[in-house]
């Protein structure tokens, strides 16, 4: 739980130690639900580690790191359009609020959370850009943990037509390949977009597996 609890006293939670443990006791049970597949706890961790390797890059890194715990804390692969994210956001606030984080900060860090709905951020938003760009970093895996990542997201969508989630699928590969560019802060962008983009337009060319 330390991960947490220094995230949010950087953040000026005023809470004790023991509430901010409980809190992040918490969120990882939500991490761990049975629906999830890919949007568990190595999904977090993993967007956790890039946004350390890469908290320079980031005027209010700890912000970040909050907004990563929060940014799948509600996931539900029924629901509809950026309806978890939208919760997400809410849930972000109002339990950071409970934790005495400032307000103007507990509402930064809804906004950072929403921004995962679409990926898109605006000019000037160094903190936006790492949390997204740590969130989409699996893409640019190798073929193998690609391979594991789509697998995994099928399984979320299990009860989805193999059809439907075919056409679903297709949307959102168009959405990431039609962004300017997939990572925004430049030493990511170096790294890691054109492996990205070679794994987004392969697997939009051959179509999912059917679940």
């Amino acid at each position: 739980m330390d991960q947490f609890r220094d995230a949010a006293r950087a953040a000026g939670a005023t809470a004790a130690d023991a509430d901010l443990d409980a809190a992040g006791h918490y969120l990882l049970s939500r991490w761990s639900e049975p629906q999830r597949h890919y949007h568990t706890g190595a999904h977090l961790t993993a967007v956790l580690e890039v946004i350390d390797k890469h908290a320079g890059l980031a005027p209010h890194p700890e912000r970040v790191r909050l907004a990563a715990w929060m940014h799948d804390a509600v996931y539900d692969p029924r629901a509809l359009g950026d309806a978890n994210e939208r919760d997400s956001a809410e849930f972000a606030g109002g339990l950071l609020a409970t934790l005495g984080v400032p307000d103007e900060v507990a509402s930064e860090v809804a906004r950072l959370v929403g921004l995962t709905a679409g990926h898109a951020t605006g000019e000037d938003d160094p903190d936006g850009e790492l949390l997204c760009d740590a969130d989409l970093a699996i893409l640019a895996s190798d073929d193998e943990g690609y391979a594991a990542y789509t697998a995994a997201i099928r399984q979320e969508y299990a009860h989805v037509p193999d059809d439907a989630f075919k056409d679903g699928r297709a949307q959102v590969l168009k959405a990431l390949l039609e962004l300017p560019t997939i990572y925004r802060l430049e030493p990511l962008r170096a790294a890691w977009e054109s492996t990205a983009r070679a794994n987004l337009e392969r697997e939009l060319k051959a179509g999912p597996q059917p679940g």
